[in-house]
């Protein structure tokens, strides 16, 4: 009897997917979805942009490849920092032994 009047969970869903979703439904304009939850929107507009990429409707790069690029770009920084250090020690090194 406890779990009577208690709400089943609903799947966890992104408040961007959400916005995404109400837009694509069509019901309200962008504009209108903006300004009923506060937002710009320009920034509506850029996640339907990005669901539209990330469902193959558009070109571009999808999320997961956005998230990739990141991290490869963030890993090739540091490892430009190390070999930065490295020539460095050399150049330290080098002056210590003559």
């Amino acid at each position: 009897m406890e779990s009577m009047g208690k709400k089943k969970p609903r799947p966890r869903r992104s408040f961007k997917a959400e916005m995404v979703e109400l837009c694509r439904r069509g019901d309200r304009s962008v504009g209108q979805i903006a300004k009923d939850f506060d937002l710009t929107e320009t920034a509506v507009r850029l996640w339907v942009s990005q669901a539209e990429v990330d469902a193959g409707e558009r070109d571009g790069l999808t999320s997961s490849e956005r998230e990739e690029l990141a991290a490869l770009r963030r890993e090739n920084r540091r490892l430009r920092e190390d070999v930065e250090v490295l020539k460095r020690a050399t150049a330290f090194f080098a002056k210590e032994t003559r």
